[in-house]
């Protein structure tokens, strides 16, 4: 399987852990040290050698950084963990709301005498760097470049990944690496800059048409990357991850050590492009002024999905479909009681795998059952591992790694008899996910500016929910896709070509949880009869296919327009996945499409 149910950190493991780092914080003079979960390519994943939040503290969650100081040690997590870290934690961490709480103002209260917080300079972006210095100024609070003291005391590290590289095919790519760059180098040219420090694993693979296995579930390899303003690419990355590429590279990339990497940067003329929110502080000290501001040139090309990369994801989707379809005959012909969380994950991994163009799944399948679900990014493990019991509902969060797509769904199952007010929060979160299905609006607005639609029948009823509605998805790269959002932080304008994720949720800690996800695509919009036709609109053409469980729907909740939608999406669940699955998946589908 891709899945383990292995317990990976365990919360008695961070006290002893703790008083080793403070050891080595008093050997080095300092008040406290900053450990993050970003390593040295800034990347939302990391690999098991840069699990060092995790090691220390035991908290696992993709995002948040321990501030650890001589008295206190403050685990900085945002909405989605806030249930997770209470579990995964000893009671010498001390949780903070992060970003309502932000490092600086904590730093203050904690050391309101001053003091020498470490930190190391390849793991912080120098965006973050910059901001915390500013605000700190005049606090006597410096924060001092130094040597991983993590690494320092982690006596059985892993080492570094070095998983072979592949080519990502032209049919799956849509353009050729060759055109990327000359592309981006007239960019620079343009912006009068002489080359662009790349570190993002993701942008590196979207640039140069290659895929690796660095990280688990994401197909990436871990390297740096110079982009000069003539098309030449410098590629940091080991030369024995590269051998079976054969000519794929092509002349105008030029293969380099790690190593190098450092040396290379500070010998750059500039001025040269980085992005302060991905590049490591180590690259902008050796840049000095040298240094010119500008987001990774790679992110917004890589988001625009082209003909070909939407053609791949619409088929890997219906692949994927069908492979859900089948776990949901399943699951629904079990009595309740009678299955596992694990059982549920390993069984939907086996349709998955029926398909040859599976690589991988995209991310550990969440699949929580009644309180369970209520953990916004639940792992089960052989100690959590639950039975799905009478009136629990089932969060099934789960998606593929194929060689022509990346798939990300959520469905909310029912388990034998649910109660009134568990159907009524589904419903709500229903509405909204079908709010922002059926949305229309103008070019130019981002994130933050539509994804209240998707929250709004939840905040009628008082309710809400602490994450975004969506995030953007690559093109067999990342399951999470920046600069896209459907996020209240989010100032990317939306843009044909993007794919996000359209996923409302509700959550009760200790009670249960609810989350509707469809992958969707943003396409220019027709102009409706009597509407402006001067003023462009953009709308959402939506990738996934599964039934939505109407065991769990309020009808009279819905309005007859949503009652339409969730028919003809319905309809054409039956239509796209019927003819992919076989013939007890098919009567089981033509039951679940059923109208409403």
């Amino acid at each position: 399987m891709y899945q383990s149910f292995e317990v990976t950190a365990r919360p008695e493991q961070g006290p002893p852990r703790l008083e080793r780092l403070r050891t080595e914080m008093r050997a080095e003079g300092l008040s406290g040290f900053l450990v993050p979960r970003a390593d040295a390519h800034q990347g939302e994943y990391v690999a098991a050698h840069d699990e060092r939040l995790a090691w220390l503290t035991g908290f696992t969650g993709s995002a948040g950084f321990c501030a650890a100081l001589m008295d206190v040690a403050g685990v900085f997590i945002d909405g989605r963990y806030r249930t997770q870290v209470k579990a995964q934690v000893a009671d010498v961490y001390t949780p903070v709301p992060w970003p309502d709480v932000t490092l600086t103002a904590w730093l203050k209260e904690q050391l309101p005498q001053g003091g020498r917080v470490g930190f190391d300079p390849w793991l912080h972006a120098a965006g973050q760097i910059r901001s915390a210095e500013a605000e700190l100024a005049g606090s006597g609070i410096e924060l001092v470049r130094c040597d991983n003291l993590v690494d320092r005391i982690w006596e059985d590290q892993p080492p570094p990944p070095m998983e072979p590289v592949k080519a990502h095919p032209l049919e799956f790519a849509g353009e050729s690496a060759a055109d990327k760059a000359a592309r981006l180098a007239e960019e620079l040219r343009r912006a009068g800059q002489k080359a662009t420090v790349i570190t993002l694993p993701d942008s590196i693979m979207w640039l140069l048409n290659i895929r690796g296995a660095d990280i688990p579930r994401n197909p990436v390899a871990h390297g740096f990357a110079i982009l000069h303003d003539d098309g030449r690419v410098d590629l940091f990355m080991a030369a024995a991850k590269l051998s079976g590429l054969g000519d794929h590279l092509g002349p105008t990339v030029t293969q380099h050590e790690p190593e190098a990497f450092l040396n290379a940067v500070a010998a750059l003329s500039g001025p040269v492009r980085v992005d302060l929110n991905t590049v490591p502080q180590i690259v902008a000290d050796r840049l000095g002024e040298r240094l010119a501001e500008g987001g990774d040139p790679c992110a917004l090309p890589k988001a625009r999905k082209n003909a070909a990369e939407i053609a791949g994801a619409a088929e890997a989707h219906l692949r994927d479909g069908a492979a859900m379809v089948e776990l949901l005959t399943w699951l629904d012909g079990q009595a309740p009681g009678s299955l596992t969380e694990t059982r549920v994950v390993s069984r939907l991994e086996e349709c998955r795998r029926r398909d040859n163009a599976l690589q991988d799944i995209s991310f550990e399948t969440i699949a929580g059952t009644g309180p369970n679900g209520a953990i916004m990014h639940y792992r089960v493990t052989e100690e959590t591992d639950s039975r799905l019991e009478n009136g629990h509902l089932l969060v099934l969060d789960s998606g593929g790694q194929y060689l022509d797509g990346t798939t990300d769904i959520t469905r909310t199952i029912a388990i034998g008899t649910v109660g009134d007010e568990e159907k009524a929060c589904f419903t709500r979160v229903l509405k909204g996910m079908i709010a922002m299905s059926m949305l229309r609006w103008p070019v130019g607005l981002a994130g933050r500016d539509i994804e209240c639609v998707a929250r709004l029948p939840l905040w009628l009823a008082g309710q809400d929910f602490n994450h975004g509605v969506g995030h953007g998805v690559g093109a067999y790269l990342s399951v999470h896709e920046g600069p896209q959002r459907l996020a209240r932080v989010s100032h990317v304008p939306l843009e044909p070509g993007m794919i996000l994720s359209n996923e409302p949720g509700y959550y009760r800690e200790g009670a249960f949880g609810i989350r509707i996800e469809n992958l969707v695509v943003v396409e220019e919009a027709p102009t409706l009869p009597g509407g402006d036709a001067e003023r462009a609109m953009l709308h959402w053409r939506t990738l996934t296919f599964a039934p939505i469980d109407r065991r769990l729907i309020v009808a009279e909740m819905l309005t007859g327009e949503e009652r339409r939608w969730l028919n003809d999406y319905h309809a054409e669940v039956a239509a796209r996945i019927g003819p992919r699955v076989g013939e007890d998946a098919r009567r089981w589908l033509d039951a679940a499409t059923a109208p409403i």
